[in-house]
């Protein structure tokens, strides 16, 4: 990957690079519950800015000021992620959604 001209081209390069990652995601069975697909999300948002951490350019400030905005950009987009799977996991009724029987 050739080196970032400024933090802006970082930041736009992760939030493509982060929506190419959720729209390879296919709703399958077996289906992970919705908490356990928010730690995954999660877990996607910290990999891309540790991996993104030390290609960003500038001073410590300005360095946390651009991780702190990719990482809010990107928690954003993994929260629009969400609210779909929620739905798709509504639409399927799926099992972890429905009371015990008794």
């Amino acid at each position: 990957m050739a080196p970032f001209q400024t933090n802006e081209e970082l930041i736009s390069t992760g939030i493509k690079q982060f929506n190419v990652l959720l729209d390879q995601q296919v709703f399958s069975d077996p289906l992970i519950p919705e908490e356990g697909m928010v730690t995954v999300v999660d877990d996607w948002v910290n990999l891309y800015i540790n991996y993104y951490k030390p290609l960003v350019l500038g001073g410590q400030q300005e360095q946390d000021k651009t991780l702190q905005e990719l990482q809010q950009e990107l928690k954003t987009l993994g929260s629009q992620f969400l609210t779909k799977y929620r739905t798709f996991l509504k639409s399927r009724d799926h099992p972890n959604s429905e009371p015990p029987s008794s």
